[in-house]
């Protein structure tokens, strides 16, 4: 299974990216896909999640800011990312785990190498 990240970039704050991840080696529509990022000298933190069946679940600081969606067919799961703002400077990693529904760290079987967002003020 391979996971691979791609649209990171630098933006100002109040631009937008989409972070986009090819998933290959899986039935990607029978796995639950998620968003992780890790600032330096921080924690990995959940960003959001999207089960098989298309639920979703963001993290209380991305609300209304970001929409992860998911494209069976191209085996993609996306993050746009809106109103982008300073901390949200972070590698942002993609993850897949074996269930219809993820949500902690430890659920996700599979990891990307991650995509850096830097977001300046």
């Amino acid at each position: 299974v391979q996971l691979r990240e791609s649209g990171g970039g630098s933006v100002q704050a109040g631009g937008s990216l989409r972070l986009s991840c090819a998933a290959s080696g899986l039935t990607f529509s029978q796995h639950c896909m998620g968003w992780f990022r890790q600032a330096p000298g921080k924690e990995r933190e959940g960003v959001a999640t999207i089960d098989t069946d298309g639920t979703t679940i963001y993290t209380d600081s991305v609300k209304g800011r970001f929409t992860i969606s998911r494209v069976n067919p191209k085996n993609t799961v996306l993050l746009q990312m809106n109103d982008l703002k300073p901390e949200d400077t972070a590698m942002y990693y993609c993850a897949g785990g074996d269930g219809d529904s993820c949500r902690l760290a430890h659920e996700y079987t599979y990891w990307g190498q991650g995509t850096q967002v830097t977001v300046s003020s």
